[in-house]
Parts: C-alpha cells; sequence; structure tokens
C-alpha cells in the first residue's frame, strides 16, 4: 500500500472514530493511533487472517471491504450491524477473514488468533494471521500461552502490540517493568519496537514479518509505541491524568503523513482536501444511515445466526 492510501485510511479512520465517539459515550476513541491501526493490516492479503484490538478496528474492517454503513448499525446497537447490534459495538465481519470477538474479556482474541494461524498452518495454502493487541492486554496470561505456543510451533503469526501507555486509567510505569519488545527474547522469536506514530514503519516493519512468517520461520512480536490522546471511551475527561503523563509535542500520526505527502509532492493541498471532504461526506452519509435504522430489540433475539441450519441425514 503505497503512502498517498495509508494517509486516506487513517483519515477516514480520524474521521468515522470522531462522529462514533461523538453519538455513542461508550465509544473506544482511536485518534492518535491512527499509523499503528493502519500501518499493521495494511499489507493483509486474500487469504491471510485479521484478529485487530478492540480500539480501531473499523478502519481494518473497511480496508477489506465492509460497509461503513452496517458499521456504523453495530457501532449504535442498530439491527443492521454486522451482528444485527448484539453483542460488543466493535464486532466485526467474520466472513471477510476476522476473528470475532466472542467475549468482552480482554486477551481473548489473542488465543482464537493464535489457533487461526495453526489452522493455516495445517491447511497449507501460505495465508498469515495478524494480531493486534494492547500493553495492557499484554499481560494478561492468554499473551504467554498464545506467544509461547506459536514460537514453539513456528506458527504463521505476527504480534502487534499497539502500546498507547496506557491500561484504561493506569499509566504504562505502574504496569510494565520493561519494554514489552524484551519479552520476544524468552520465546527466542524476534522483537521490533518501533514508532508507533509513523505508518509506514508500522506497514514495513509487518510486511517484513508477514513474509518471515509464511516462509515457516514463526511468529515476530511488534511494539508500536504510539499515544492514547483522549481518554478510554468518548466521555472519559481523564482526571488521572496529570500533567507529567502527557508529552510535551504528543506526535499526531496524521499531520506527520501529510505533510510527508506534501514535502515528497506525492500529494497537494487541493488533492487532500478533496480526500478529506469525500471521506466526511461517506462518514455522515452513514452515521445519517444508522440513525434511522431500527434498534436490536427483543425480535432480534433468537437462534438465527448463532446455531447452524442444517437438516437431518
Amino acid at each position: 500500500m503505497n503512502a498517498v492510501d495509508l494517509y486516506r485510511w487513517m483519515l477516514t479512520s480520524r474521521q468515522l472514530e470522531s462522529a462514533l465517539s461523538s453519538k455513542n459515550p461508550r465509544w473506544f476513541s482511536t485518534e492518535g493511533e491512527e499509523a499503528t491501526i493502519v500501518g499493521a493490516f495494511a499489507g493483509i492479503r486474500e487469504g491471510d487472517i485479521a484478529a485487530p484490538h478492540y480500539r480501531g478496528p473499523f478502519v481494518t474492517y473497511l480496508m477489506r471491504g465492509a460497509d461503513m454503513k452496517r458499521l456504523a448499525c453495530q457501532a449504535f446497537g442498530k439491527a443492521g450491524g454486522y451482528s444485527k447490534g448484539r453483542s460488543v459495538p466493535f464486532i466485526g465481519p467474520a466472513a471477510l477473514g476476522f476473528v470475532p470477538w466472542v467475549a468482552g474479556d480482554l486477551g481473548t482474541s489473542l488465543g482464537i488468533a493464535t489457533g487461526a494461524a495453526l489452522a493455516l498452518q495445517r491447511s497449507g495454502r501460505g495465508g498469515v494471521c495478524i494480531c493486534s493487541f494492547g500493553d495492557g492486554t499484554s499481560n494478561r496470561g492468554d499473551f504467554h500461552e498464545s506467544v509461547n505456543l506459536a514460537a514453539l510451533w513456528k506458527l504463521p503469526i505476527v504480534y502487534v502490540c499497539q502500546n498507547n501507555s496506557w491500561a484504561i486509567s493506569q499509566p504504562a510505569r505502574s504496569y510494565l517493568p520493561a519494554p514489552i519488545v524484551e519479552r520476544a527474547k524468552g520465546y527466542g522469536i524476534p522483537g521490533i519496537a518501533l514508532d508507533g506514530n509513523d505508518a509506514e514503519a508500522v506497514h514495513d516493519a509487518v510486511t517484513r514479518a508477514m513474509a518471515r512468517a509464511a516462509e515457516g520461520q514463526g511468529p515476530t512480536l511488534i511494539e508500536a509505541r504510539t499515544w492514547r490522546k483522549g481518554g478510554h471511551w468518548a466521555n472519559d475527561k481523564t482526571p488521572y491524568r496529570t500533567a507529567a503523563d502527557v508529552p510535551d509535542h504528543p506526535c499526531d500520526p496524521l499531520e506527520l503523513m501529510r505533510q510527508r505527502l506534501l514535502d515528497r509532492r506525492e500529494a497537494s493541498p487541493v488533492d487532500l482536501e478533496r480526500m478529506r471532504a469525500t471521506i466526511a461526506a461517506q462518514v455522515d452519509a452513514a452515521i445519517e444511515y444508522a440513525a434511522n435504522q431500527p434498534d436490536a430489540g427483543e425480535p432480534e433475539f433468537g437462534l438465527d445466526e448463532v446455531l447452524a441450519q442444517t437438516s437431518p441425514a
């Protein structure tokens, strides 16, 4: 994926997430983390499996062909969502190659993604799984069990830690005695730490790790260091943060990429404004569509799409 497309998806994420946050006070905002999210999944191919973190997965769904209107429905608990507005609001379309969220508990997707990588390995068809998660989730037992098994069996999976320095209201210094990337040594796998605000750097690192995994050399652990600009969710005013907790000059990944495109003359200010306006119109249409859809009411809660419909042999 080229730099212009990386920026387009980052801008899509920023605008869509901003709109969702303004309508849903419990939405998990991604502002400031777009480069890690887009960069990690930009190189995914047909036949690969994606297991994105709960913070910011919508853009990864869109990158694989999801319908923005249906995603907006899901975020607002509308019947038109991918799971009819049920379950967690950030759930995505499994049919597009995504590991579904089966529980609201953190870390569960790590084990399922690792199992998906095992299935890919046994199938022999050459796919790779990309699994992203937060720094807080990295302290769950699921992380150790998953990475240890993947390293032992050389499973085709890339683990991307979206380290935004916060686990809800706890700063990283209170739960990380050492950099997350250092854990890779204990599993005998490569560990890469990089600037999570640089989408091209993230994309390049993940692409190389995917190639390594596809060659049968096993997993890689990537720690992408970024910053959660807002609170844990939209209406979290971060009363727990002090001035010392906030970087003097936090990097905006969109501004970094925008300036890079202009400096390299890969896009003009007119091009970028046209892009912004087009995305804004798409987001507005999706939000308006979802607002006019029926809620996921009691009639929707049955066995449809829960149990397979089979006929007796």
